[in-house]
């Protein structure tokens, strides 16, 4: 029998009535049959002394006698009407959001987050989380400093009659300061134009802007250049995205949209986009300056970050104006894994023409990719549209027909005759 192993009920029931007068020796015989030790022998025979032969029977419990540790019922409710005010204002309620505000509010004791857990719990009124991946897998990335990099998208909203709107929120990756937000009826390159201007003459420019692959945002991996792309472009601003279907590079601003419908979801339905963009402007003030943020070190405000680390540098413009008689077409080599670059933008073409060298056309923001021969590259799925804009401006490339066997030109001869010359 093990040290920690309880004494069978049948070997305390044989102790309890042990006699006095029992031969020497005994005692040392019996615990060696049954496997005890001579100390539990005598405190199992002491307390049947004590407090009786039915209560020697069973092990005494472990528990303490006074728990000064034990959260009383009062400091319970306190932590559930913390929560349910909170929840009651589209705020978040976990136990660290009720812990940080009990705290702020100077309320004695303050539970654990531990404790807060459970006691949610125990009174019914936090649901199970389900099963998530671990953080731990998640690759985590932040910027040193503000302005280093900031992440654009916008998310639908609908407003009251079922109309759809859409809610642009710009924030900073450093700080996860809301910089500005911007209300539009739709995805629109002009929209997303409109918030960047307004937050960069407040907050100056940054060095990079991270933001999916919509076509309002940056369709650079689509074969387009967008609107926003180009003007961030003549700022110096680094247009980045992440990988296509992979949302949690874009993660701190798909959160943030969580919070905020979290938020408006216990206020009034808006009614416009004035309505609208107010509840929004209230939004980003509690977010900036009222609520802690977890994923900050010590759990300190986003404006508090802000203003704790200088901002970066601002790039430097770049020089965005073509030499003098460059006619639109460029030649360049298709890399080994089917990509070209033009003005520091990768556009993937085809595997298949990896090694070979193709004619470039750009016109009204997209590119036509053609071979030695004058065979189009394989084109993208989302721009056929486009493309066939694009076909009646390098048609426009024709030069006079001369005779009446030139009435009917091909593509390779407009461009062997506008690319010859340059080489």
């Amino acid at each position: 029998m093990t040290p920690f192993e309880p004494v069978d009920p049948r070997v305390r029931l044989a102790i309890t009535p042990w006699p006095p007068d029992a031969p020497r020796g005994a005692v040392t015989t019996f615990c060696v049959e049954h496997g005890i030790s001579r100390k539990a022998f005598y405190a199992i025979k002491r307390r049947a002394a004590e407090e009786g032969q039915a209560a020697a029977l069973a092990p005494r419990t472990r528990r303490p006698a006074n728990s000064p540790g034990r959260l009383a019922d009062e400091v319970k409710q306190q932590a559930i009407g913390v929560r349910a005010a909170l929840e009651q204002s589209g705020l978040d309620h976990g136990p660290i959001s009720v812990h940080e505000k009990m705290r702020s509010l100077g309320m004695t004791p303050v539970p654990s987050t531990a404790s807060l857990s459970r006691i949610f719990r125990d009174a019914g009124v936090a649901r199970a989380e389900p099963r998530k991946k671990p953080r731990a897998l998640f690759r985590r990335f932040v910027y040193p400093a503000p302005n280093a990099c900031w992440q654009l998208d916008g998310t639908e909203y609908v407003l009251t009659g079922g109309r759809k709107c859409v809610i642009f929120q710009l924030i900073d990756d450093h700080a996860r300061y809301a910089v500005a937000s911007h209300v539009a009826w739709g995805e629109t390159s002009e929209a997303a134009i409109a918030v960047v201007k307004k937050v960069i003459t407040a907050h100056g420019v940054p060095q990079r802007l991270l933001s999916d692959n919509g076509a309002a945002l940056n369709p650079s991996r689509r074969g387009v250049v967008g609107q926003l792309v180009t003007y961030l472009e003549a700022l110096g601003v680094e247009a980045i995205t992440g990988k296509p279907y992979k949302p949690t590079t874009q993660g701190k601003n798909e959160r943030f949209h969580q919070t905020l419908f979290r938020f408006l979801d216990k206020q009034p339905l808006a009614g416009s986009l004035e309505e609208l963009q107010e509840q929004v402007d209230r939004f980003d003030q509690i977010h900036n300056t009222e609520r802690p943020h977890q994923g900050l070190p010590g759990k300190i405000t986003p404006q508090q970050a802000w203003e704790a680390t200088p901002k970066a540098d601002p790039p430097r413009p770049r020089n965005t104006q073509r030499p003098v008689g460059w006619d639109g077409i460029r030649q360049t080599r298709v890399a080994l894994n089917g990509i070209v670059q033009v003005r520091q933008t990768r556009f993937h073409v085809t595997r298949k023409m990896a090694g070979q060298t193709v004619f470039l056309i750009e016109a009204d923001q997209h590119l036509l990719v053609f071979d030695d021969r004058g065979t189009e590259a394989p084109r993208h799925r989302d721009h056929e549209a486009s493309l066939a804009q694009t076909r009646s401006q390098v048609r426009q490339l024709r030069p006079t027909p001369r005779t009446a066997t030139q009435n009917h030109l091909s593509v390779t001869d407009v461009l062997m005759q506008e690319v010859l010359p340059m080489s």
